[in-house]
């Protein structure tokens, strides 16, 4: 029997408004994806084309997240690893070795676990799972971007720029900003 192995990844522990979020990846050996390669490494377009053909040619797939407010209560880490079990949790299928990227692994999973730190360069299972989450992610802070198009999510998709500081000094600290992340908790204090 094939052992069936799933990479894990995260999108968004850097910005400082919306969800981070995972997801895993069960590849089919049998139908190769061309191009997998850590998602910073990729441009939009080959992310986007590769999100599609992941979504279609993977045994199982599954994308999951941890909200601003649970950031906030249990912190990034933490919320990250939490996000990632939940993606493994939704896989229709459940794989037998999880390779997740990074230097820890997330708790109360019944497969055996394996942290590869640079591991979305290495196994393309990651690489599929860090696609899925950043795509998803970026797709999130563009539906933000719609609600609250003054504060140029889109563009920036939540990140520390000098665009959303000067936003957040102008409009103030919207609900889905991480409150316990420096530079928000900064404005509230001096509010």
């Amino acid at each position: 029997m094939v052992k069936k192995v799933a990479g894990a990844d995260e999108a968004g522990r850097g910005p400082l408004v919306g969800a981070v979020v995972a997801a895993a990846v069960i590849l089919d050996p049998q139908n190769p994806i061309e191009g997998l390669n850590d998602s910073k490494k990729l441009t939009e377009r080959k992310r986007e084309k590769l999100f599609i053909e992941i979504k279609e040619k993977a045994l199982a797939w599954a994308i999951a997240e941890c909200s601003a407010a649970e950031i906030d209560e249990i912190n990034i880490l933490q919320a990250s690893l939490l996000a990632m079990r939940r993606a493994v949790e939704k896989l229709n299928i459940q794989p037998d070795h999880l390779l997740v990227d990074g230097n820890k692994t997330p708790l109360g999973l019944v497969m055996s676990c394996e942290a590869v730190i640079g591991g979305d360069a290495i196994h393309p299972e990651i690489s599929a799972a860090s696609i899925l989450a950043k795509v998803a992610r970026d797709y999130e802070m563009v539906e933000l971007d719609k609600k609250y198009p003054q504060y140029g999510f889109a563009k920036h998709k939540g990140y520390p720029t000098k665009a959303h500081f000067a936003a957040i000094a102008e409009h103030g600290v919207i609900a889905e900003h991480r409150r316990s992340f420096g530079p928000v908790r900064k404005v509230l204090e001096n509010k």
